[in-house]
């Protein structure tokens, strides 16, 4: 027996295992989602308790618990969606007014609640405190919003300050008191409103800046909110698709406004 066959042998073994361990993994979850309902991760949810630090500031542990429980969440997502759609198609076939239309809907409902739930499904299949998990989910999205909105502010500023250069140069140019007038009062607002949109970014939260930080050692700042819409796309890749197209955008804005 040559070593070509031999290693396409091994090859061939790999992958099946490969395979075998994904038809293991959706099976399980599967069987999970059969016998523990929504309500009875709810129940085990409420059983658990966490004190959040006063200071609202997260941990490095924290962010790694958080970035686990995502990934195994994306597969119980999958699974979810799966099932909701067979149940709704089902439920079309059958007709929504039959009796087996109407099980195959509340079918599909009971899917959607497991799809909205994966990720505390999965911090418990984890076995993480999924109170701490939820409470942690919650810093690092604040944390990914403040950075959205921070980008969206870099947007706006780079086509305020471009209509400001060009309310500078028609003020300069006016020669009537009452034109001139007008554009001093314009370049006055958009000072003003430079003023407090830049006092706001200083008076963000310590602990979101704390944390955008913090996170950003991890991954992209955006990436939070990314796979949180993630789970309801309709075809993989669209909401990772959507927050690099922002960053683009806001790029394009700030060299050509």
């Amino acid at each position: 027996m040559n070593r070509t066959f031999l290693a396409v042998i091994a090859v061939a073994v790999a992958l099946s295992g490969c395979k075998a361990k994904e038809v293991i993994g959706k099976a399980a979850i599967e069987k999970d989602l059969e016998k523990r309902g929504t309500i009875d991760l709810m129940k085990q949810t409420a059983e658990d308790e966490y004190t959040p630090p006063e200071d609202g500031r997260l941990t490095e542990a924290q962010i790694q618990m958080y970035l686990k429980v995502r990934e195994h969440e994306k597969k119980i997502a999958q699974v979810a969606k799966e099932q909701m759609k067979q149940h709704s198609e089902k439920a079309e076939a059958s007709g929504e007014k039959s009796m087996g239309g109407l099980m195959e809907g509340l079918k599909a409902l009971g899917s959607a609640a497991d799809l909205v739930t994966a990720d505390i499904r999965a911090a418990k299949d984890l076995g993480y405190n999924t109170q701490e998990y939820l409470w942690v989910k919650g810093q690092i999205l604040a944390a990914s919003g403040a950075a959205i909105a921070e980008k969206a502010t870099e947007a706006m500023t780079a086509g305020m300050d471009a209509s400001y250069q060009q309310m500078k140069k028609a003020h300069d140019e006016a020669t009537d008191p009452a034109t001139k007038k007008m554009y001093a009062d314009m370049l006055a607002g958009y000072e003003k409103s430079k003023a407090e949109m830049a006092q706001q970014q200083e008076q963000q939260d310590p602990a979101i800046a704390y944390n955008r930080r913090l996170l950003a050692k991890y991954e992209n700042e955006l990436k939070a909110w990314a796979a949180e819409w993630s789970k309801y796309e309709d075809k993989p890749g669209e909401a990772d698709k959507a927050v690099a197209d922002f960053q683009k955008s806001v790029e394009k804005s700030k060299t050509n406004p």
